[in-house]
């Protein structure tokens, strides 16, 4: 009988008639026909597709629900009502398809055991158009259904075995059987039967006990299987709520496809299964059971992917995108339109619009790599509207994390080690870092964060990795992000009479690691007063000012611009570009040089050659904006000057007259020597009485307590009592 294949349940009507429309037959029979007969023009999409699949010994094929709409809508419907009955018939159709495409003649005598053995069990994964679905509209009613689910993959198990088809034999009779087993999780179990059917030996009775099978698991067959931990994207997170999770189990074709961090959408039939073992959460209820996702699709996320190629952009969007980039004056454009309701700072609006676009990467051939993704640091004032600045990168950034640096750990930052309770093995779940790989972290509250947690994040900050060793875990993981970070001064507010050293409380290892460092300050003047005070007014008071503030590119216009820009562009250098960087950082160093001899101290904010490839970071950013292939003059002089407003200032910022700052020097060098030479080690004296003593012989109180922190600073001398007490305890 044509089609009548073994291991497939085929129905056959006794009586005269059409086979009854929904018999699994008549189903099979219309997936058959949509595989072999559909076609776009003149060219048999499916099937040709398999013939492809087949040469290179592919045994999948991917089936888009749309073109099975466009065919037979109530099928596609019953598709999407009950994968979990269509899904093995349309696997049963493809089998038979692939079969007649190996075996055209058809001949029944040989030729189709040995075109049988030829193709093994066919996989379909599903691709279809519908409307996405959010972890939190998950519920009972959606139980058995497809459903499509985008989320971030933050753990992605090491794939293993799952038998298909257990061969068994009784331990009394020796009698074997085969036995399939169900694709759900649990399945195995209900798959081994309690009692021995096999017939008994003639004249003989037959005794086998309850439980008489043993598994051959050499005589087995198996698939491929891995379990992949989804969990929702930040940004559809509500406020006060912890992101959920979603277990997923993919099958042969499907696995080792995806790794964590990276943006996926996993189309699938949401099942339940009841968990095993001894956990928390199998006690009690026997009905309660945990779902899960049985995935028949993934796609990678290209709303939100980074890499070159997999973006999916409209030929409308390339050409709006294109006359953008020609425009005139659109780096100012685009600047203003950065936090627009925030007054002024149009330098650090610049700067952020830098970050945004980034520069280019670069593997040199001896395999190291360059990092294109430029650091900035906000470092000022409170009320200076630092942390809403990163609320809006954020926003319009494609990938984006924001954490405040006090809730944050090293562990949240970089990776933690978790063990799974099923299997008891370890595995890592990446942090902030990794889940923004190819985007922007930002990092508020920087100066609280705890020394050992902000170490954590030097390798990720330059050599764009997180390389980790805990549990018997050795590996590396990917963090090319770009950080900005905000943070106040040592005081609370940047205090001028200090120096940037005193001022600032980072060392120098991570200040070397930002591009760009700016000073914000809260100047007190009256005419910029009166015109924060008018802007505040105008945005609390209504929309009349909120249309001036507005910037003229909407959010999700620059955040597929942004996009676009780092898929596309990549600029060089030019020659010019390249001897003009280098004269310049020349120039930038000697002033340095000068600063700290006239300060009479190592700079605190140091000038070393990673600021030179901030330089070039920073001119390939500016061209980037422009989708320019190539650094020129203007870009490179636009990255000096602000690296001029930003970081040289903060260098010199404090910077008395040279004469007046070494006078201090001075001042504060008799006072040290006088302070040791009164106070041996283990003595104590109060801070009035030292006051008393040294205004006494001429000195200010300023250059006393300046020498006092110093050598608190090098451990020599310790306050007490909240400073009422100077006490010497070093050399």
């Amino acid at each position: 009988m044509p089609g009548f294949d073994q291991n497939r349940v085929y129905s056959v009507q006794v009586l005269a008639g059409d086979q009854p429309p929904d018999s699994p037959a008549e189903i099979e029979r219309l997936f058959y026909d949509f595989l072999s007969g559909f076609r776009v023009g003149g060219e048999f999409v499916y099937r040709d597709r398999l013939r492809s699949s087949l040469l290179l010994h592919h045994h999948t094929l991917d089936v888009d629900l749309r073109d099975l709409v466009v065919w037979n809508e109530e099928l596609a419907q019953k598709v999407q009502e009950m994968p979990g009955d269509m899904i093995p018939l349309v696997e049963s159709a493809l089998l038979r398809l692939a079969r007649q495409l190996l075996n055209p003649t058809g001949a029944e005598t040989g030729g189709s055991s040995s075109a049988v053995e030829m193709v093994p069990d066919m996989q379909v994964t599903i691709r279809s158009g519908m409307n996405l679905l959010q972890f939190r509209d998950l519920t009972a009613n959606t139980l058995t259904t497809l459903v499509r689910l985008p989320g971030i993959v933050i753990n992605a198990s090491q794939l293993t075995s799952r038998a298909t088809e257990l061969h068994l034999q009784c331990k009394a009779c020796r009698s074997v059987k085969s036995v399939k087993v169900s694709s759900s999780i649990g399945g195995e179990k209900s798959a081994l039967p309690r009692r021995c059917d096999a017939p008994a030996p003639e004249g003989q009775t037959k005794d086998c006990p309850l439980d008489p099978y043993v598994i051959l698991h050499d005589r087995c067959r198996f698939v491929d299987q891995q379990s992949i931990k989804l969990q929702e994207a930040p940004d559809m997170v509500p406020v006060g709520e912890l992101p959920r999770h979603m277990m997923m189990h993919a099958e042969r074709y499907l696995t080792g496809k995806v790794v964590p961090g990276s943006r996926i959408i996993a189309t699938g039939i949401y099942s339940t299964f009841a968990p095993s073992g001894k956990g928390k959460n199998t006690s009690g209820a026997p009905a309660l059971r945990r779902p899960y996702l049985r995935v028949l699709g993934i796609e990678l996320d290209t709303s939100l992917s980074t890499s070159p190629g997999s973006r999916a952009f409209t030929p409308e969007e390339e050409e709006e995108f294109q006359q953008l980039a020609r425009s005139e004056g659109l780096y100012e454009r685009f600047s203003s339109s950065v936090a627009p309701s925030i007054f002024g700072n149009i330098d650090i609006k610049k700067a952020v619009t830098c970050l945004l676009f980034g520069g280019s990467k670069k593997l040199l051939p001896d395999g190291a790599r360059l990092r294109g993704d430029i650091n900035v640091l906000l470092l000022g004032d409170p009320g200076t509207a630092k942390s809403q600045l990163l609320k809006f990168v954020e926003k319009v950034s494609p990938v984006a994390v924001y954490t405040s640096g006090k809730g944050s750990s090293a562990a949240g930052l970089t990776a933690s080690v978790q063990r799974d309770p099923v299997s008891r093995e370890f595995y890592l779940e990446g942090g902030a870092m990794v889940l923004a790989d190819g985007g922007v972290v930002c990092i508020d509250e920087f100066d609280k964060m705890r020394d050992e947690d902000r170490v954590a994040i030097h390798e990720a900050m330059e050599q764009q990795t997180i390389s980790i060793a805990k549990a018997g875990i050795t590996t590396i993981l990917n963090s090319r992000t770009s950080v900005l970070a905000a943070a106040n001064p040592v005081f609370g507010r940047y205090d001028d009479m200090k120096s940037p050293g005193e001022n600032i409380d980072f060392q120098t290892t991570i200040l070397s690691r930002f591009d760009l460092i700016f000073l914000v300050r809260d100047e007190h003047s009256e005419a910029r007063d009166r015109l924060i005070a008018k802007h505040v007014m105008s945005l609390h008071a209504g929309l009349a000012g909120v249309t001036e503030a507005a910037g003229e590119l909407e959010i999700d216009k620059m955040k597929r611009y942004v996009a676009y820009a780092k898929s596309r562009c990549a600029p060089r250098l030019s020659a010019d570009a390249a001897e003009m960087l280098s004269s310049h950082f020349v120039g930038i160093r000697k002033q340095v040089q000068q600063v700290e001899k006239d300060n009479d101290e190592r700079s605190s904010i140091p000038i070393t050659v990673r600021q030179l490839e901030a330089l070039i970071r920073v001119s390939e950013s500016l061209a980037k904006l422009t989708l320019s292939p190539s650094v020129q003059g203007h870009h490179v002089q636009e990255a000096l000057r602000l690296f001029k407003t930003s970081t040289m200032d903060a260098v010199s910022a404090g910077q008395v007259d040279g004469m007046g700052r070494t006078e201090l020097r001075d001042e504060m060098d008799k006072i040290e020597k006088e302070l040791l030479r009164r106070l041996p080690i283990g003595y104590t004296t109060s801070y009035n009485s030292l006051v008393r003593e040294f205004t006494g012989q001429g000195y200010s109180v300023h250059a006393l307590d300046r020498a006092l922190l110093v050598l608190e600073r090098r451990e020599t001398l310790q306050f007490r009592s909240q400073k009422k007490v100077v006490a010497r305890v070093g050399v």
